[in-house]
């Protein structure tokens, strides 16, 4: 299946690691050309070295923290002035905060929200008006399974991700008449290099497919689920293959998920 991914211009927040940077790759792949932001220069020149020893093609690296405003607006700038264009915006920069309600402060709510909510609010505000020039784009919005059904202890995390499936649906039905699709994933239990982290303290004698299969014990598929496997759903859905598709959300979970 043609994807239809050669030539489009892409950019991915958060992406100089885990699932950010796996789509990062995987679009490069798909002959897309790709824009990495993080905050940090040197885990993206990281980043940038490992996709091109990966696919021999370049990447465009942009330093930019997402949480402010400002930022969010140099990235589209830069992204504009290097390819000219932007076609694809999906927004993954996040961290995983997990507390009672008792004990998160006003900062780190201020914090969570304006990392995951603002952040892809203001990247998408300052896409929009080239996304509107070209009749269609395509944007995606990261959020957490949990944010579906959130369990105690879960804040601020759940309550930025659900706002932004909100937001995700609202802007699919704003946007729908300029040909801008916008849809959400929602993450369940994915490798990352913080659960690789629990990996190695709870079992560091044994072999992450042992570990993803204890784990995996409460999981339908019955195991971790690989960074390539989100990536790939992400690709699919703000590729041409999925021109019919917006205002979703689509679990990556393994079937862990409650909610419908």
């Amino acid at each position: 299946m043609d994807l239809g991914l050669k030539g489009k211009v892409a950019i991915i927040t958060g992406a100089s690691k885990g699932i950010g940077l796996y789509t990062a790759l995987q679009l490069v792949k798909e002959g897309a050309q790709v824009a990495i932001a993080a905050r940090h220069e040197e885990t993206l020149k990281e980043a940038k070295e490992w996709i091109k020893n990966e696919t021999g093609e370049e990447v465009l690296t942009v330093a930019a923290d997402v949480s402010k405003e400002e930022d969010c607006k140099r990235l589209i700038d830069e992204t504009i002035a290097h390819f000219g264009k932007i076609n694809i915006l999906v927004n993954n920069a996040g961290t995983s905060s997990a507390n009672s309600f008792e004990d998160v402060d006003t900062a780190l709510w201020h914090t969570d929200l304006s990392l995951k909510l603002f952040g892809a609010i203001h990247c998408s505000k300052f896409a929009l008006p080239y996304m509107k020039e070209q009749k269609g784009g395509a944007i995606l919005n990261l959020s957490a399974v949990l944010a579906k059904t959130p369990p105690e202890s879960s804040l601020p995390t759940t309550v930025s991700r659900s706002a932004g499936l909100t937001l995700t649906k609202a802007m699919s039905k704003d946007l729908g008449k300029y040909n801008i699709r916008v849809n959400a994933v929602c993450i369940g239990l994915i490798r990352s290099g913080q659960i690789e982290e629990r990996w190695q303290r709870a079992m560091p004698n044994d072999s992450w497919e042992d570990y993803s299969k204890e784990i995996g014990k409460t999981i339908p598929l019955g195991r971790i689920g690989e960074t390539h496997e989100a990536a790939n759903v992400i690709t699919f859905l703000v590729s041409d293959a999925a021109s019919y598709v917006t205002g979703t959300s689509v679990n990556i979970d393994g079937g862990s998920g409650d909610a419908l």
